[in-house]
This record gives structure tokens, C-alpha cells and sequence, in this order.
């Protein structure tokens, strides 16, 4: 086991950076220019833009720019420095990385609570009304877009009844009970948006998985052997069928680290993906090449973490 983690953390250190070049040319080709809004000016000199272009980099070959970008990045952990923000862009994404986690982390954590109760009951009482009742609901999840779960929520419970705000207060800062209540209000409606696909998606993938453990022989024999039907379920029967919800859940982290782009939009909540956003209008390219070569690396973690988590959910799977 640990020389499989050894050679998987060897090989994903060429595919982080045949990554990293992969994204760096395709933001350097793009079109679109950081500098834009002084060319557009007349107040601003040319000279002045193009000296502010050769202090950014901006006029060396893409080549060269990566090169120095990624020089950075081993030696000094630097990811860049902002165009826009005009400030580094670790500090901008750590700015924003609380909110994100907060909403989105809550989101899947409430989705997994769910999810997971839902797909068992709805596997073990097959065709039952509760089973027709969480299928018709999970198809509704993930069928009808977040961006019109979002605004529906705001018509009927922001602006009719007044019940929570919809606009997502970035200066609100908890420090008593009724700071965190007013954190928690604000918060529900994003991730009601956010939990509803998650859940909807999960759920019917632990369902179909524990539909095809049912029939197998290792249930009838535990069965057979007097075992409660409970544990034969809970201990027998779920914990092969997670073998391959690991996967969704291990992949659908980095999600969380990355925002969600229409619902934090749609909410005002300033998270991650409403960085990315803005970063793609004023073609910010280090921010964005922070955000998409971080999701690569959680991406590759988390990976690994599912091949490790599969092997303490089953036993027989070994790895050399």
C-alpha cells in the first residue's frame, strides 16, 4: 500500500504540471487583455501602459511567463499577484475561501446527510410509496437548474413572506449568538439550492448501488446465518454499495474549494466562484490560473484519497 501511494504521489506530480502548461496556454492565448481599461482611457499615456505591461510581464513570450510563474510557485509558494486586485493572490483567495467553504462545505455536508438515509430506505423498500415519493423528488433536483431554484426561492421567501435575506451580507462577522443566527438565515437559501442537486444526485446513486448488492449471494448467506435484517444492511449490504459513491462524493469535494459560479451569483455571496467570474471580465489571468491549477490538485487528492478509502470498505481490494 504505501509504495502504490508513493508511485501514484510520483506520477501526479508530471500530470499537475503538464496541467498547469495546459491551462497557462490557454489563458495566455485567450483573447482579452488585463490592461484593457487604460488603453480605453485617454487620461493614460501610452508609455505609461506600456511600461505598466513590461513590469507586469505582460510583453515577455508565454513561455517565458511560465516558466517564472512556476519558479515562483516551488520556490516561494507565490501563485502571483492580481491585475485588478492589485494585491497577491493567495491573500485574494484566502478572502474569499471562508465563505466558500461555509456555504458550499454546509451544502454537502446536509446533502450527505440526506442523500445517503434516502438511497438506503429507497433501495430496501423498492417501489414503495416512500421509494416513488424520493425518486420523484430527485429527479425534480437535478433536473430543473440551479439559477431557477434560486430566484424562485428569493420570490417566494425573500421578497413575499421575508423570511430570510437574499442578498448575502459579506461585512456580517460573528461574535455572539444572534450574529451566528443572522450568518445561518442568510445562508439558507444558497445552500437549500446547492443541497437540493447534491442530494438529488447522491441519493439516486446510493439507491442503484445498493440495488445491485441486494440480490447477491453474500446477502442471502448473511441472511441465512440468523443476522438481523438491519445488520445485514448496514454492515453487509451498504458497505460494499459506498465502494462506488466514494468516487462521486471524493471527486465533488474540490467543488466545495472552488465555488459554485450561478449560485453565489445569483445570491451575492462572495465566494470563490464570484472571484472566478470577475476574474474571467477583466481577463485577471493569475487569479485564474490559481483557482483552476488548485481544483487540479484537489482533484488528484482527493483521487487518491477514494483508492485508500476503498480499500478499509473492502477488505479484498489490495493494491502494489
Amino acid at each position: 500500500m504505501n509504495r502504490y501511494l508513493l508511485r501514484r504521489l510520483i506520477f501526479a506530480v508530471p500530470t499537475l504540471l503538464g496541467t498547469s502548461l495546459i491551462i497557462f496556454i490557454v489563458l495566455a492565448l485567450a483573447p482579452g487583455d488585463p490592461l484593457s481599461q487604460f488603453a480605453a482611457n485617454p487620461a493614460v499615456p501610452p508609455e505609461v501602459a506600456a511600461n505598466l505591461r513590461h513590469a507586469l510581464g505582460l510583453d515577455q513570450p508565454w513561455p517565458v511567463r511560465y516558466v517564472k510563474w512556476l519558479t515562483n510557485l516551488i520556490t516561494n509558494g507565490d501563485l502571483g499577484y492580481s491585475f485588478t486586485s492589485r494585491m497577491p493572490v493567495s491573500e485574494l483567495i484566502l478572502q474569499r475561501l471562508p465563505t466558500t467553504l461555509w456555504v458550499l462545505g454546509s451544502a454537502y455536508l446536509v446533502s450527505l446527510v440526506l442523500a445517503i438515509p434516502i438511497g438506503i430506505i429507497s433501495a430496501v423498500k423498492q417501489y414503495s410509496v416512500f421509494d416513488h415519493i424520493a425518486t420523484t423528488f430527485a429527479f425534480i433536483g437535478f433536473s430543473i437548474p440551479t439559477f431557477f431554484t434560486g430566484l424562485m426561492l428569493i420570490l417566494i421567501f425573500g421578497v413575499k413572506l421575508r423570511w430570510f435575506p437574499w442578498i448575502y451580507d459579506s461585512t456580517l462577522k460573528v461574535t455572539d449568538l444572534n450574529s451566528f443566527i443572522e450568518l445561518v438565515r442568510q445562508s439558507i437559501m444558497p445552500i437549500t439550492v446547492l443541497g437540493l442537486v447534491q442530494t438529488a444526485a447522491l441519493a439516486r446513486y446510493v439507491r442503484a448501488s445498493m440495488l445491485e448488492n441486494l440480490p447477491l449471494d453474500y446477502v442471502r448467506t448473511a441472511r441465512a446465518k440468523g443476522l438481523l435484517e438491519r445488520m445485514v444492511i448496514w454492515r453487509h449490504v451498504l458497505r460494499n454499495s459506498l465502494i462506488p459513491v466514494v468516487t462521486l462524493v471524493a471527486l465533488g469535494v474540490p467543488h466545495i474549494f472552488t465555488g459554485s459560479l450561478i449560485t453565489e451569483q445569483i445570491f451575492r455571496v462572495p465566494g470563490i466562484g464570484s472571484l472566478l467570474i470577475t476574474s474571467v471580465e477583466t481577463s485577471d489571468t493569475p487569479v485564474l490560473m490559481a483557482i483552476a491549477f488548485t481544483y487540479a490538485i484537489l482533484v488528484v487528492i482527493f483521487n487518491l484519497a477514494a483508492d485508500v478509502i476503498y480499500t478499509l470498505l473492502d477488505p479484498r481490494i489490495k493494491y502494489t
